[in-house]
C-alpha cells in the first residue's frame, strides 16, 4: 500500500514556471518507479514524464521536451515536475502514479495513483 499526495499545482500565465511536488509514504520508496500524467477536460489521460528509481533514467512526452524536468529525492520519498515556459496547452490536471514493475510509461502499468493538482495555464 501506497499513498501518493500532489502539490504544486496553480494559476499560471503562459511562459511561467511551476514545479509540483508528489509525496510518497509508505514502505520501499527508493524501489518505485514513478511518473507523471495528465488529463485535460475531454481528453485522454497522456502520459507526461517517468523517472527510474535510481534516479538514472528519465523519460519525457515530446510536447514537454526541454520544459519540463523529472527529479526525485529518496531521502524525503519525494518526485518533483519542474514546469518551465508553460503553454496554454499545458493545462490539465495532474497526477503522480507509481509502479515497481519494469514499465512505468503507460497508464495500465501504473499501481498506486495520487488524486490530482490543477494546474491552469492563462494566454
Amino acid at each position: 500500500q501506497v499513498v501518493l499526495v500532489e502539490s504544486g499545482g496553480g494559476l499560471v500565465q503562459a511562459g511561467g514556471s511551476l514545479r509540483l511536488s508528489c509525496a510518497a509514504s509508505g514502505r520501499t520508496f527508493s524501489n518505485l518507479n514513478m511518473a507523471w500524467f495528465r488529463q485535460a477536460p475531454g481528453k485522454e489521460r497522456e502520459f507526461v514524464s517517468a523517472v527510474h528509481w535510481s534516479g538514472s533514467y528519465t523519460y519525457y512526452a515530446d510536447s514537454v521536451k526541454g520544459r519540463f524536468t523529472i527529479s526525485r529525492d529518496n531521502a524525503k520519498n519525494t518526485v518533483y515536475l519542474q514546469m518551465n515556459s508553460l503553454k496554454p496547452e499545458d493545462t490539465a490536471v495532474y497526477y503522480c502514479a507509481a509502479t515497481r514493475g519494469n514499465s512505468y510509461t503507460s497508464s495500465y502499468d501504473m499501481n498506486y495513483w495520487g488524486e490530482g493538482t490543477l494546474v491552469t495555464v492563462s494566454s
